[in-house]
């Protein structure tokens, strides 16, 4: 727990004495700050029930970490021997042609809604989402930095929908082995250009505990405490970018539209129960929960003015029992996806907002002797929906088994591009400058020609 006084204050109780500021209990970029007792949430000014607009690009990045097994989600092998085909059979979508998987009925019952990219290729096999976040390997410029995510790099080209509302926002659970937890790194950009990442359920932790924001003592001492604090941890080998790190700090916990847009009581009973809340959480381990409320979550927090938020939806390593946790997994994803999609459209913002739902590899053709699928980086998939692409359709094959691209393979790289491009943001000439001065491009890849 650490303590900033700001000098001697009457607030909003009555009550002179020595005020500090607690900081803990919410993470916002590198940094740990305890906000518990300090911030309470004003009254909402949203009337109940009235849906917000969006009036700005965004991605929703949805990490399915561990590696989803492809064949036994969007790509079902039919004709492939008994031990690589699997247990699932496929069933027809609402577009002509086009088969899914058996787990995935509501997806399939809006496939139109839908782009299955079955051909992704150039997974570097490591159990990590750098190449969901960032689009290019890990290596890449790693002696000065290394590559930013899409969080980041949007952050410092677009900055801002609203002062009050970070826009780049990271929901992911913590998880036992943490980078299938890693929101989006800064890479070369550095600290300022961190996620936001709540740490709790508590909303007690980001809201104001006075009658409203005014009862703040004065800010300009408030806000140099911050400064000091940070400037001590810099001088001490702590982190960088204190001053804009903190003065974004500082417009969240003096506004409660963060707050507001993370507090699901503010949906409606119907609205919950269709996203559904993903328990129980099974076949966890050491990833993260199957939570349905994110995605609820993630479409509020766009609301509210958020650019890109990413989270980690359930651990699909299933090295055994496979085609349970397909069963598990993928008829919860079903339920909280579709639900995402019909009410971006119903919101009218699914042109706006690009959906996206992908892993770090696929799996094995051979089923093994646990009934489970292993590591297979050769070819993976993804299904995007919204931003204004061109869906209902699949990009791209794979061979018989399912072992490798047969036309069309599709990079990670492509379908960075191809986001970048929603977002208004041209990937074949806009670039970053990185700390040597030299221009950086956003993504390796051309920006997918079916889709936009």
């Amino acid at each position: 727990m650490l303590n900033i006084p700001f000098g001697r204050t009457r607030l909003c109780d009555g009550i002179s004495r020595r005020n500090f500021l607690k900081v803990g209990s919410f993470a916002f970029g590198a940094t740990q700050f305890t906000l518990a007792d300090l911030m309470r949430a004003e009254a909402a000014t949203q009337p109940a029930g009235a849906p917000l607009r969006s009036s700005h690009k965004a991605v929703i990045n949805i990490f399915l970490g561990g590696g989803p097994p492809h064949q036994d989600m969007w790509d079902i092998k039919t004709e492939a021997p008994k031990e690589i085909r699997g247990e699932f059979n496929p069933i027809n979508t609402n577009v002509t042609g086009i088969q899914i998987g058996e787990t995935f009925k509501r997806v399939a019952r809006m496939a139109d809604k839908f782009a299955f990219i079955r051909s992704v290729v150039g997974a570097r096999g490591g159990h990590d989402a750098f190449q969901c976040t960032t689009g290019w390997p890990q290596q890449s410029l790693a002696p000065i930095g290394g590559r930013p995510s899409l969080g980041s790099a949007v952050m410092r080209l677009q900055g801002n929908v609203d002062p009050s509302v970070p826009p780049f926002i990271g929901m992911a659970e913590k998880t036992q082995h943490g980078p299938w937890s890693d929101p989006g790194q800064t890479g070369f950009l550095g600290s300022t250009f961190a996620p936001f990442r709540p740490s709790g359920p508590d909303m007690a932790n980001m809201t104001l505990n006075a009658a409203n924001r005014d009862c703040l003592p004065d800010r300009k001492k408030l806000l140099a405490g911050f400064d000091d604090l940070k400037r001590e941890m810099d001088a001490a080998g702590g982190l960088r970018g204190a001053d804009a790190s903190t003065a974004r700090a500082f417009d969240v916990l003096t506004s409660s539209k963060l707050v507001e847009a993370m507090d699901l009581s503010k949906e409606s009973q119907k609205t919950r129960e269709r996203y559904g809340d993903g328990k129980p959480f099974q076949f966890q381990y050491d990833g993260a929960p199957t939570v349905n409320e994110h995605l609820l979550m993630a479409r509020r927090l766009v609301e509210a003015g958020a650019r890109v938020v990413t989270l980690s939806y359930g651990r699909w390593d299933s090295h055994g029992k496979n085609f349970d946790l397909v069963r598990d997994h993928g008829a919860k994803l079903d339920q909280c996806l579709t639900a995402l999609v019909e009410d971006l459209d119903v919101r009218g913002m699914l042109d706006d907002v690009t959906v996206v739902a992908w892993g770090e590899f696929g799996r094995t053709p051979q089923i093994n002797k646990d009934s489970g699928r292993d590591h297979w980086p050769a070819v993976s998939c993804a299904i995007l929906a919204g931003g204004g692409m061109k869906t209902g359709q699949v990009i791209g094959s794979t061979d018989r088994t399912g072992g490798a691209a047969k036309d069309r393979p599709v990079s990670f790289g492509d379908i960075f591009a191809t986001l970048y491009h929603n977002l208004g943001l041209n990937p074949e000439t806009s670039t970053l400058m990185d700390p040597t001065g030299r221009p950086q491009h956003l993504a390796d890849g051309t920006a997918l020609r079916e889709l936009i």
